[in-house]
């Protein structure tokens, strides 16, 4: 090994080195540019004294102790850092951060007022939520995604160019979600409702990684945020319902019903403010949810994983069918995406250098039992249109079942090639991230596409 090739690898080391530790949010970005130079330090020394610069590298690092049990030093003798970063004003990244954090909280209550008086605006025409849900079902993402994706947008500078691109495709959303003369009980009413939302959320994450998509690390920032998203939305839905029950005790007391208010009112406008609401948390304090993703995969894998081969289990021992009515279709290819979900999670949350283990093989059980399942529904799914006839139903999941099919088999194989030792783990992030396209392109055709096409249904 020449000198420049020892330099070039150390130098390689450190920065992974580097990248595990800032991601503990227990750490400032002082107290990791420390711990690296005295790694430095100890590095420099060994390799003083003989030893070669991988080998110095490692014999330091050993000497550090666990970064872990060091973390939890540092969270026992600091913690009210984390403290302060759960509050709003709360930053102690100095006046330059405290000015962005407020031009962002300022930019965010302006993205969010602007979904409510999004949703709003179709009253002006006489339109309401208790007997138009043919409008609002298919139109009700674009009252908030525009106004997110604004923020990011807003957040990462985007170039103009970037800017056009988003709002040319949140046009042809809107387009695509009014321009075709859809019965309210249509089965595409009910397609559009679910897969414009999909295809809107990719468009979102464009303005997420700014002009950086083809970085593999920064898809998977977004597929971070779109899980920490997720869980905040969902918290502040668990308050908004504790809110609104208070709202009807309190004026139901007094004589007042409060319910026209909730339904035309507090639910709708709460619910897309908050979406932007949850996209601005997630952003804003980054460091202190980052450590839900192992959480919630080291605790949901092995349920889903017993849950699936216990369901494969009955199939075989009762000799059933699958059901493939609409309900059913829409409940399967929930469970298929939970379980991409879950691989998708673990594979932001793992330490790339460490061996594989108990988990990994888990996940791998857990894989190949979903693709099981999506075979035997695509099965199922084909024999019907075969015999029967397609139906928009039938069709967006046929499609929405092989575009699993194909993510799940190559899943497995790359998790079964790393479980081997014979796989890179990062072969899988670059798998997962490059497959969004994929997804995405498959809901703007069931919007734009299947209205006209299946016109009759």
């Amino acid at each position: 090994m020449t000198a420049l090739g020892g330099q070039d690898e150390l130098e390689a080391q450190f920065a992974q080195w580097r990248d595990y530790v800032r991601r503990r949010p227990e750490l400032r970005q002082s107290d990791a540019d420390e711990l690296e130079d005295h790694l430095r330090g100890s590095v420099d020394e060994l390799i003083a004294v003989g030893l070669r610069a991988d080998e110095a590298f490692l014999v330091a690092v050993k000497r550090m102790g666990s970064l872990d049990d060091l973390s939890r030093e540092f969270a026992r003798e600091h913690s009210e850092r984390l403290w302060k970063q759960l509050v709003l004003t709360g930053e102690t990244g100095g006046e330059v951060a405290n000015t962005r954090s407020r031009r962002d909280l300022l930019v965010m209550v302006i993205c969010a007022a602007g979904a409510v008086v999004s949703i709003k605006v179709p009253a002006l025409f006489g339109l309401n939520f208790d007997e138009d849900g043919a409008f609002y079902a298919p139109n009700f993402s674009l009252f908030a995604l525009p106004w997110l994706a604004g923020f990011l947008a807003w957040r990462r500078q985007v170039r103009p160019q970037l800017i056009g691109v988003l709002l040319a495709l949140f046009a042809l959303g809107a387009v695509a979600a009014n321009i075709y003369p859809l019965a309210e009980d249509s089965q595409s009413v009910v397609l559009t409702a679910i897969h414009l939302p999909i295809a809107l959320w990719l468009v979102v994450g464009l303005a997420y990684v700014a002009d950086d998509w083809r970085s593999s690390r920064r898809r998977m920032d977004f597929i971070r945020f779109t899980g920490e998203c997720f869980v905040y939305f969902v918290l502040i839905a668990l308050g908004g319902g504790v809110l609104t029950a208070f709202v009807v005790g309190t004026f139901q007391a007094i004589g007042i019903e409060p319910e026209t208010f909730i339904s035309q009112w507090l639910l709708p406008c709460g619910v897309v403010a908050a979406v932007v609401v949850a996209g601005w948390l997630v952003e804003a304090k980054q460091s202190v949810v980052e450590n839900i993703a192992p959480v919630l995969t080291r605790l949901f894998t092995p349920l889903f994983t017993a849950v699936l081969v216990a369901f494969l289990v009955a199939l075989g021992w009762t000799s059933a069918t699958i059901d493939v009515e609409r309900e059913t279709l829409i409940l399967f290819d929930l469970l298929l995406v939970v379980v991409l979900g879950l691989l998708l999670y673990s594979i932001s949350a793992r330490d790339p250098l460490a061996t594989p283990g108990l988990f990994d093989k888990l996940q791998f059980a857990l894989v190949v039992s979903a693709l099981a399942i999506d075979v035997l529904v695509l099965l199922e799914i084909t024999g019907r249109i075969t015999e029967y006839g397609a139906t928009p139903n039938k069709a967006a999941a046929l499609g929405e079942n092989v575009i699993l099919l194909a993510n799940l088999a190559w899943s497995a194989w790359l998790v079964l090639g790393f479980v081997r030792r014979r796989t890179p783990f990062t072969a899988l992030e670059r798998w997962q991230t490059g497959y969004l396209p994929v997804y995405a392109a498959w809901a703007w055709i069931v919007v734009l596409v299947f209205p006209p096409l299946f016109s009759y249904l």
